[in-house]
């Protein structure tokens, strides 16, 4: 029998992630003792590998315990929704890089300020996004480069109260 502690350790995860799997009913301890300590056995040891297992491919923990428990949805159902899910990513990754292509056809328009919103919204649309995946496109650079961002919304002379709220979603 291993503690949440143990566990943990031995999956390379945080003793969080063990309780969050709790909470949402995908991971319970075989026992507790007086005390409160939370022990698990094989069975536990073993569904754990599983979650890690799907996690790792991206499965969203909603989805898990009906792979584990096979309720509902089939697992090889559930696999195609991800797979469709993964597929919408990368097509919009794509459209993100036809993006950026237009504007590398054009370098010098950055540099002298001549991209405003409304060109760079029509170089968005041309390759293909809709107003979901430039909210998405602002949130990934948001995330990855929030100084960047908040220099390449400024370059495009939008005024800072809008640059506020886009930098919000």
């Amino acid at each position: 029998m291993l503690t949440v502690t143990q566990l943990a350790r031995t999956f390379g995860i945080s003793r969080a992630t063990i309780l969050y799997y709790e909470r949402e009913g995908l991971l319970l301890p075989a026992n507790r003792s007086e005390n409160g300590y939370r022990w698990y056995g094989e069975k536990e040891v073993e569904r754990l590998r599983m979650i890690v297992s799907y996690r790792s491919y991206g499965i969203p923990v909603a989805s898990i315990a009906a792979l584990i428990d096979r309720k509902g949805e089939s697992q090889a159902q559930i696999l195609k929704a991800h797979f469709k899910e993964l597929e919408q990513e990368i097509q919009l990754l794509r459209a993100q890089q036809k993006a950026v292509v237009a504007l590398l056809q054009e370098p010098n328009m950055m540099e002298e300020n001549m991209v405003t919103k409304e060109r760079w919204v029509e170089i968005m649309r041309a390759a293909g996004f809709d107003d979901d995946a430039m909210i998405k496109w602002h949130q990934k650079f948001e995330e990855m480069e929030p100084e960047e961002h908040q220099k390449f919304l400024e370059s495009l002379g939008i005024d800072q109260e809008e640059i506020e709220k886009i930098r919000k979603f």
